[in-house]
């Protein structure tokens, strides 16, 4: 990204296929990012009740959580498999790169697949603490 920039700001310069690639680079990391929030419970949440509930239950709602999440991951899964498969059947290509769409489109299906092994992670350090009765490990917090 800081090339381009330097090669568009200094030299007039700027070229197709290296703002496309730092683009696509981006969504990656994006959903990569995403991912290793689920585990880490760092997604924006409102926890307001978290505070007045005993140990199980708030295990028990972390897992309702996690398991509604879960859900939505499989159904986004699903469909954004089947985006990949339509790019795939009609052989769509980059304008910059002339890479087949398959490659970048792919990020999504990667990034809630590794959302689901996270959530699975999540899912079994909960069922411990609800099982054991210790506390539900429950991420940083910006804010008490």
């Amino acid at each position: 990204m800081a090339v381009e920039v330097i090669r568009r700001e200094v030299f007039a310069y700027s070229s197709i296929w290296g703002e496309e690639l730092v683009r696509y680079a981006f969504i990656y990391l994006v959903w990569i990012g995403a991912a290793s929030a689920v585990r880490e419970r760092g997604h924006i949440r409102i926890d307001v009740l978290m505070h007045y509930l005993g140990v199980r239950a708030k295990a028990a709602l972390y897992i309702f959580g996690d398991l509604v999440m879960a859900a939505v991951a499989l159904i986004a899964l699903y469909w954004s498999f089947e985006t990949v498969l339509v790019s795939l059947k009609f052989g769509s290509v980059s304008a910059g790169l002339r890479v087949s769409m398959v490659w970048f489109l792919m990020a999504v299906p990667v990034g809630f697949t590794i959302m689901l092994w996270r959530l699975i992670q999540s899912l079994a350090r909960d069922f411990k603490s609800f099982r054991d009765g210790t506390p539900v490990y429950e991420g940083d917090t910006l804010f008490d």
